[in-house]
């Protein structure tokens, strides 16, 4: 069963993190920050991980240190979850259009973190929420989850289109990437057999 559990704890944060590689998309998100726990949502409902985040943070502060802290956690579980990644597709894509935006991410679960971010969110906050969190999330998340990951804005106005468009096309390349691949299943997807 790919499966992981991961609960962090800080003097900033009490974050647990339950995941699912198999499942159908079935989210219970509740971070305390209203617009990313509807991020977070998209996520698990586009890539088809079932995701349970609970996380309470030093909101008095800001969000930073939630939202950054949850991203570390579930590149973590993402990445317990592959454990030797034997039969999983590996790579993902998608060009994911929203209205206005069109958002495109290549990403290779290579367990050589990088992050390429090329997104130019045009407002400081969508609602109460700092769009430059967004970055600070994918960023925990491709190091903590071993996955290299390209985020590219090819256009957009809007800023909430902008990022839920970000992070369905995450979601989607993400799906592909840990599928297993059946004509592949009993093998681990490199030449040098580990990843």
């Amino acid at each position: 069963m790919r499966r992981a559990s991961i609960s962090r704890s800080t003097a900033e944060t009490e974050i647990t993190v339950e995941i699912n590689l198999d499942g159908t998309g079935v989210y219970d998100n509740q971070t305390g920050v209203g617009f990313f726990d509807h991020m977070l949502d998209q996520l698990s409902r586009h890539s088809l991980i079932d995701m349970t985040v609970r996380a309470k943070g030093d909101y008095h502060i800001d969000d930073h240190h939630t939202v950054e802290d949850t991203g570390i956690a579930l590149g973590q579980a993402l990445a317990q979850a592959l454990g030797d990644k034997k039969g999983i597709r590996r790579y993902g894509e998608c060009h994911l259009p929203m209205d206005d935006a069109q958002v495109r991410c290549a990403l290779d679960l290579s367990a050589r973190p990088y992050l390429v971010w090329n997104m130019e969110i045009p407002t400081p906050k969508i609602g109460s929420f700092d769009t430059e969190l967004v970055r600070e999330f994918f960023t925990a998340f491709s190091t903590h989850g071993g996955i290299t990951l390209h985020v590219d804005q090819l256009h957009g106005f809007n800023s909430h289109h902008i990022v839920e468009a970000g992070f369905k096309a995450v979601a989607r390349a993400l799906r592909m990437a840990v599928e297993t691949d059946p004509r592949k299943a009993d093998a681990i997807p490199s030449t040098k057999g580990a990843l």
